[in-house]
């Protein structure tokens, strides 16, 4: 297995990542410890030395930030990019943090080992969140929200930050809470057990096994296994059709980082959880994945191959695209298969650095596909999203994938100026690249006396061709089957190698569509300039925030010669480059649009994916398709999604939960208990008639399910489907007359809006058919 090398090696020298890694140190600098850790004293029975933070550190999934900011700094720390008077006050704040949660867990009113930072429900049970979730009780707002999640948050920071820092109290506290993972896991029965795998845990497995290398303790490696999901892993190597549909996706990946692992930390007794994982990474990346490298829709995988039907202002979280990077990043390591490395270039610079505006170092959630939308950014101190903590992480770590090594040999994976210190060697590498302006890059080794080194390029797949040679001889080199140019000899101080790639642009499909395309210039995406007219940001779940009104003009061109197959086919020449920028306008068609690399664009809208007709063929039902489906979403005035916690006990929803279980396992689902009941609140409009869309399960037939909105029963009866599919949904309609009885008037994040409360119910004595995936509330 390829050995990594450590972030103190690797210098980066390219002005937009130094900017990066400038900003992120920045805002982790301005972070104050007392209020990360006034949720950890609370929860301990101490008096905080200042309030909270607010947004998600104010709620039941507060302390969550602690492990990532835990590990950003650390890396932040470890990295030469930073300055020493900044590492100086990032290790200052990393061991106050520290410090203050072994006082935490020297306190701890849980068990021995227990130090959490969320919000309490019960002071006299500070791991109630733990008990509800065994019970199947995760209403985000009164009872649980992912404890688990969050749990796994604060041991990956604490092992991290022992890991880079060297600082012996983060192993301990970490080991502190590896042994009350065990002993809250070894008690669980069966059921339980099932119950809790079915309820977002993050990577769990993959934090203790982490841990238990460092402490050798069976007890962590058998926490670790207690978190593996054998019955998913083996679903989703058996490659079956749309397994992952409508699975949350930042649920599901850290679980197979937690197999990952596992391999990496048994061996080869554990070989088929490698198995398990390259099956998912190929699902994941061949049926799932934008060009970007990023996936998802409202945070869930969809059907397989379905991705231009949901490009939406809601794709790609980013927390997703941090967990592939890392599955890809190890999987190279263990096969050193090129297709991994591929991916984590092209995701590296169009979804992780496209996620960072660099003017303040702020990070988004939500990446859109769909043309004539826009980036938003969260905010320093009163959000804290998820993909707040994973993207201070993203921006210290910049370098950690750019080389990799072995005992002979380094390979060189990422074209990204830079500079490695390989000590063991006895060399340094200097890499200055002028990828992607121009197509060259040089490489300078440095040493005293001769080394006898082999260095291995990749070869990208977006090369049209390729040169390497060294500049003293010419002597050229060619690539192996492995897709590497490698070069060996002993090498002398102030040998260089040039390499250069022959790049052009290319059209990049999607599955679902023959005539949409997205457009790359070597590894950049480009995107189309689309202004900044009327930007309205808005919030989605819990106080996320989205861009809402889409601005794209027409988004169908027409080629003006020939067919669309020859346009796309030679589009390199209907490409105009402007000269010394990156910047290219399309020409040949009836809409003339300027493209530029979209990871630079901060707040403009954007169109990264155009449909192309030619004027002898017109509209194809795949576009009519997607017109249609535009239409119908137009046409939902709310969303809910049953199930997963945020986008159900928002402020807007308020689910009101009166007897009811939700769960994650199999995409995400609510069913009401016997004699229960859950009540959404939906947005409506007054005077029109709406219907209500809700999906279902095939195999729940014959379960019984209620519907009301307001006080009226639209329906009473039991699901029966006859379809093959195993999701389908009904239309329910909703004449303005019910509308007009159940409207609500209610004021939600200072607005005033309409609301009506729809409530799903079962029987007496059945539990009722569970309400899958989402429910619509849309105008008919």
């Amino acid at each position: 297995m390829l050995k990594e090398y450590k972030l103190s090696q690797v210098l980066l020298t390219d002005d937009y990542c130094q900017n990066a890694l400038d900003k992120d140190v920045a805002y982790l600098k301005s972070i104050d410890p007392d209020r990360m850790l006034s949720g950890f004293y609370e929860n301990a029975g101490l008096s905080p030395k200042k309030m909270r933070y607010a947004g998600w550190e104010n709620m039941l999934i507060g302390g969550h930030t602690m492990g990532h900011y835990l590990t950003a700094a650390s890396q932040g720390y470890a990295n030469p990019g930073t300055s020493p008077e900044d590492k100086e006050a990032l290790l200052n704040l990393i061991k106050k943090m520290v410090d203050g949660l072994y006082e935490c867990q020297q306190h701890s009113l849980g068990r021995p080992g227990f130090v959490f930072g969320a919000a309490i429900l019960d002071i006299s049970n500070v791991e109630k969140q733990f008990d509800n979730v065994e019970e199947g009780k995760t209403n985000i707002i009164t009872q649980a929200w992912v404890p688990w999640y969050t749990m796994h948050k604060i041991l990956d920071g604490l092992v991290n930050t022992y890991i880079l820092t060297g600082y012996e109290t983060a192993l301990k506290v970490a080991e502190g809470i590896g042994d009350w993972s065990y002993n809250r896991a070894s008690s669980w029965s069966e059921e339980t057990h099932r119950t809790v795998l079915g309820i977002e845990y993050g990577g769990m497995n993959d934090a203790l096994y982490k841990l238990y290398k460092l402490t050798g303790k069976e007890e962590h490696l058998k926490a670790a296994h207690a978190f593996d999901e054998d019955e998913l892993f083996k679903k989703i190597a058996s490659g079956d059709k749309n397994v992952l549909n409508n699975r949350h996706a930042n649920t599901t990946i850290p679980k197979f980082l937690g197999a990952l692992n596992r391999y990496m930390t048994v061996g080869e007794e554990a070989s088929e959880y490698l198995e398990y994982v390259k099956a998912f990474w190929d699902m994941v990346v061949n049926r799932h994945t934008y060009v970007t490298g990023g996936n998802s829709e409202w945070e869930h995988f969809g059907e397989d191959f379905v991705l231009d039907a949901e490009r939406t202002n809601c794709n790609n979280e980013t927390c997703n695209t941090y967990n592939m990077l890392k599955m890809s990043r190890d999987l190279f390591r263990i096969t050193g298969d090129k297709k991994y490395a591929d991916y984590y270039e092209n995701t590296w610079i169009n979804a992780i650095l496209s996620s960072q505006n660099p003017e303040d170092g702020m990070t988004m959630y939500f990446q859109p596909m769909a043309t004539g939308y826009y980036k938003v950014y969260g905010q320093p101190f009163d959000k804290f999203w998820c993909c707040t903590g994973t993207g201070m992480e993203n921006f210290t770590k910049l370098s950690d994938s750019i080389y990799f090594t072995d005992d002979k040999e380094i390979t060189v994976n990422l074209y990204v100026s830079s500079t490695l210190t390989d000590e063991a060697k006895e060399l340094t590498l200097i890499q200055e690249t002028k990828i992607p302006m121009e197509n060259t890059a040089l490489f300078t080794v440095k040493c005293e006396g001769k080394r006898d080194v082999s260095l291995k390029f990749r070869v990208p797949d977006w090369a049209a061709d390729y040169t390497c040679k060294l500049a003293s001889s010419g002597e050229s080199f060619k690539a192996g089957e492995d897709g590497y140019i490698k070069v060996s000899r002993n090498f002398e101080n102030g040998d260089q190698i040039e390499i250069s790639f022959a790049m052009k642009t290319v059209a990049k499909g999607l599955p679902d569509c023959d005539t949409v395309f997205a457009f790359k210039y070597g590894p950049v995406l480009l995107s189309a300039n689309l202004g900044t007219e009327d930007m309205i940001d808005g919030t989605t779940g819990v106080d996320v925030t989205i861009p809402t009104n889409k601005i794209a003009g027409n988004e169908y061109l027409i080629v003006q010669e020939g067919t669309i197959k020859d346009y796309i086919d030679n589009i390199d020449s209907f490409m105009e480059r402007e000269e010394g920028t990156l910047n290219f306008t399309l020409k040949g068609t009836d809409r003339e649009l300027v493209f530029a690399p979209h990871y630079k664009k901060t707040r403009e809208r954007y169109g990264i994916y155009w449909y192309f007709f030619d004027k002898n063929t017109g509209s194809c039902d795949e576009v009519e398709k997607r017109k249609a489906e535009e239409a119908r979403r137009e046409s939902i005035i709310d969303t809910v999604q049953p199930g997963y916690g945020q986008y159900e006990n928002d402020e807007l929803h308020a689910m009101e939960d009166h007897g009811s279980v939700g769960s994650t396992s199999q995409g995400t689902t609510r069913k009401a208990t016997p004699n229960g009941s859950f009540t959404y609140h939906m947005k409506a409009e007054e005077g029109k008639d709406l219907l209500l869309e809700v999906h279902f399960l095939r195999e729940d037939n014959g379960k019984p399910i209620t519907i009301k909105v307001g006080d009226q029963f639209i329906y009473n009866g039991k699901v029966y489907y006859t379809g093959t599919s195993e999701e389908y949904f009904v239309e329910y309609p909703l004449p303005k007359e019910i509308i007009s009885k159940a409207l609500e008037h209610r004021t939600v994040a200072g607005d005033q809006v309409l609301t009506v409360p729809v409530t799903f119910g079962g029987s007496f004595v059945v539990e009722s058919a569970r309400v899958f995936g989402f429910v619509y509330l849309r105008r008919a």
